[in-house]
């Protein structure tokens, strides 16, 4: 912003300025910010503009959940999730188009891959969430976290993804804390390793299974980044953000699969893979979705698989389903979006049997 300001002969402090006005007050009209000068407003208005993808859709479940189905410049649309909890409130943000990874269980895979969305369109899901919900310094922050674990893969967009994170963490813009911003990925390894360079907010890893064997099945990435190669990764991670004094656990994401990673055996697996690494873990019950051969685990399965990593040490919670009425819960985000892989048609050919 700094460069943008200087490049057309403004001062520095206009950036800081201009900032606030957009991502603090939510303000889109440049003649509303009153502290620039007549000139400079007169010039924004010339090279500059304000704006929000468009809203297609705006739904709002029993249980608060509330879901935009937003339409990008290029016909796409994407899907942000607000889910409202006692003392704080979670934005799940989109970073791609779809996702160019292929997880059997998630419904924004069967979708397929259009491509990356840039800086704007990853910030202006928070823009546009927190205008929708009356967020503003004076009336409150309703936004108090935000999750990348919408439509697509964070860590393959990363120089976008990681300047609208920046964005969010900025005191000049939304001034989240990093335990307050989540980036959640299936284990792209190398970028886990930039991101604790360069960015070090909170990590989720969506895990999924205890062996290679299985997860090759769940998200075939792992056959790329296998789950040692994976856990070391995270071990840098938690012993090596920035600005921290004791080593951050790492949340592990594992969803429910009825029949497929959800037994005993599984459970102390995990426990014994996770011993060595600072981890809580979410135990998510699988939300279904059409052309879908997976079932969620009985509850009575999640509760004793609790139980055994509990007893092992680890923290561990089932989450909630939140959203599920109007397909905003964990997984099935799906949007619309003009597949460049053609995987829709594949996938739905192609049955998926585990054994």
């Amino acid at each position: 912003m700094q460069e943008f300001i200087v490049g057309i002969d403004e001062k520095p402090f206009r950036a800081a300025q201009l900032l606030k006005w957009i991502h603090q007050y939510g303000v889109s009209d440049f003649n509303a910010m009153t502290n620039l000068s007549k000139d400079f407003r007169a010039r924004l208005h010339e090279i500059a503009v304000i704006r929000a993808p468009a809203v297609i859709q705006d739904e709002l479940a029993a249980d608060g959940t509330r879901k935009w189905l937003l339409r990008l410049d290029d016909g796409n649309c994407i899907e942000t999730v607000f889910i409202p909890e006692t003392g704080r409130g979670t934005l799940c943000v989109s970073s791609q188009a779809g996702c160019v990874l292929n997880c059997t269980f998630c419904s924004t895979g069967h979708q397929g891959f259009s491509r990356n969305l840039n800086t704007a369109e990853i910030i202006s899901q928070l823009w546009l969430a927190n205008a929708a919900l009356g967020g503003n310094p004076n009336g409150g922050r309703v936004i108090s976290n935000v999750v990348l674990m919408g439509m697509g893969e964070p860590l393959l967009n990363f120089s976008n993804v990681v300047t609208a994170m920046r964005l969010m963490l900025d005191d000049f813009a939304y001034g989240l804390s990093r335990r307050r911003v989540t980036l959640s990925t299936a284990g792209v390894v190398p970028m886990i390793d930039e991101l604790r360079k360069t960015c070090a907010v909170s990590l989720a890893v969506s895990l999924h299974a205890p062996n290679d064997a299985l997860r090759d099945q769940l998200v075939p990435l792992n056959k790329k980044y296998p789950i040692n190669d994976l856990l070391a990764a995270c071990r840098r991670y938690a012993y090596g953000r920035e600005r921290q004094s004791r080593a951050a656990k790492i949340t592990f994401e594992y969803v429910m699969l009825a029949g497929v990673n959800d037994s005993l055996a599984h459970a102390q697996e995990l426990t014994a893979l996770l011993s060595k690494v600072p981890a809580k873990v979410n135990l998510i019950p699988f939300n279904t979705f059409p052309q879908t051969n997976f079932r969620c685990s009985p509850w009575g399965s999640i509760d004793r698989f609790r139980e055994v990593l509990l007893k092992a040490g680890l923290i561990t919670v089932t989450r909630k389903t939140r959203g599920e009425k109007i397909d905003a819960a964990c997984g099935q985000l799906a949007g619309r979006i003009r597949d460049r892989t053609r995987r829709r048609e594949r996938m739905m050919s192609v049955p998926v049997n585990f054994q």
